[in-house]
């Protein structure tokens, strides 16, 4: 099994998750050509693509999926179906034979069990992922204003979580490009988490078995990776959390893949 992030941030989020039979995208923001790029950096050829889990509506998820299901026909892209229920431009112009509408229930694609949960964003929807492999669960959760109690159970567990630590609160507020109703928008409860509400979830997660972290979609303008590695760090060390020890923390990059996961 092979589990790694292809890119993360505002210009484009995917993420691979591969089992022995299965082969499985979460998002596609990116244009077919880099996504074919980074696949091949790690071994996987588009045509064995069976699935592409979508989180929301927003470019930086969909950008390349309706180009990427008209090349590679063999993919599907899965999609809540209450989402049916909305008017969304971008999901509706995707080819119907290739959508798979699912509903709360799990699913399964070959050998990967899908579970997903709602997730607070400022979209028409927005969704978590955690796929199960054998006794290997992994988490995806980016573009969420807060975590609530019903997040933390949902991540609980995870063998590896992707979960967005996207800016430092006091760069954002300090930022003269951001109008202060787009500062409002990040920091309210369904815009994006910071490194401080990531740092503090990760103290509660560790306690239920999470060993290994990915900070993701950090903010270019209003983070850094290793300042959101150090702020997370350091609350874990307040909580008597060592990084290293107690939980592994590694961070997701908008122009290059990640660390490779391999089980």
């Amino acid at each position: 099994m092979k589990v790694v992030n292809i890119a993360s941030g505002s210009k484009g989020n995917c993420t691979l998750v591969k089992s022995s039979l299965a082969t499985i995208l979460i998002d596609e923001g990116l244009s077919v050509k880099q996504l074919e790029e980074r696949l091949k950096l790690v071994d996987v050829n588009p045509n064995e693509v069976d699935a592409i889990l979508l989180t929301h509506e927003h470019s930086d998820h969909l950008y390349g999926i309706k180009s990427f299901l008209k090349k590679y026909k063999n993919a599907k892209v899965y999609i809540p179906s209450f989402v049916e229920n909305y008017y969304i431009s971008s999901i509706i112009s995707l080819p119907l034979n290739q959508i798979e509408w699912y509903s709360n229930s799990d699913f399964f694609i070959k050998d990967i069990t899908v579970s997903s949960f709602i997730l607070p964003h400022d979209s028409r929807f927005c969704v978590g992922y955690s796929l199960f492999i054998n006794d290997v669960k992994i988490t995806i959760a980016t573009d969420l204003g807060f975590i609530s109690n019903e997040t933390l159970n949902n991540l609980a567990g995870s063998d590896i979580l992707f979960l967005e630590s996207n800016h430092d609160e006091e760069l954002l507020r300090k930022n003269v490009k951001y109008s202060a109703q787009l500062k409002k928008r990040i920091l309210s409860n369904h815009g994006h988490l910071s490194n401080t509400a990531c740092g503090e979830a990760l103290s509660s997660l560790v306690k239920t078995g999470v060993k290994q972290v990915v900070l993701s979609h950090l903010s270019e303008e209003n983070n850094t990776p290793m300042l959101a590695y150090n702020t997370v760090k350091t609350i874990l060390g307040r909580h008597n959390i060592v990084e290293g020890e107690h939980i592994c923390v590694d961070v997701a990059f908008q122009h290059q893949i990640g660390t490779i996961f391999n089980f």
